[in-house]
């Protein structure tokens, strides 16, 4: 698993271990100012766990440390690796798409109002909110209006 570029397993990396002692550790160092059962102490403890149990993730997920004891993510076309990579890439195009396509949706929407650009500026939010909710449809409705013609503006 760990023939890429040098990389090696993060459970396996001493860097890695080593990176998250000291995170801890600086943790650790500033709960010691505060009283045990204090609101910011609380807060560094439960940050400990999420550490503790971000770097235990990381381990497990089969991810790749470099000499730095960080992760990196592989985009060979290993399709081991493709979970580092792809789902956060469509998750990221669903939503960069559902935005863009609100925000068409909501300038249709406005544009044979008496003053389309003071809805620009001062926005509808009772409109822009149903828009919101419907926009998550927005793959479907786009394959739609591709369909009939209507994604592109004929004037264009």
């Amino acid at each position: 698993m760990a023939d890429i570029a040098g990389l090696t397993p993060c459970k396996e990396s001493k860097q890695f271990a080593k990176r998250e002692k000291q995170q801890i550790k600086k943790l650790e160092s500033s709960l010691k100012l505060y009283a045990p059962d204090s609101a910011p102490a609380l807060a560094i403890n439960a940050t400990i766990e999420k550490t503790k149990r971000r770097f235990d993730n990381y381990g497990k997920g089969g991810l790749l440390c470099g000499s730095d004891g960080l992760p990196h993510l592989i985009v060979s076309g290993d399709q081991r690796h493709w979970g580092e990579f792809i789902t956060p890439g469509i998750l990221f195009l669903y939503i960069a798409g559902w935005i863009g396509w609100v925000g068409r949706s909501y300038l249709i929407a406005i544009r044979d109002e008496k003053k389309p650009t003071e809805k620009e500026i001062i926005i509808d939010v009772p409109l822009a909110s149903s828009l919101a909710f419907r926009g998550f449809s927005w793959p479907v409705a786009a394959y739609r209006e591709f369909v009939n013609g209507d994604l592109i503006a004929k004037d264009v």
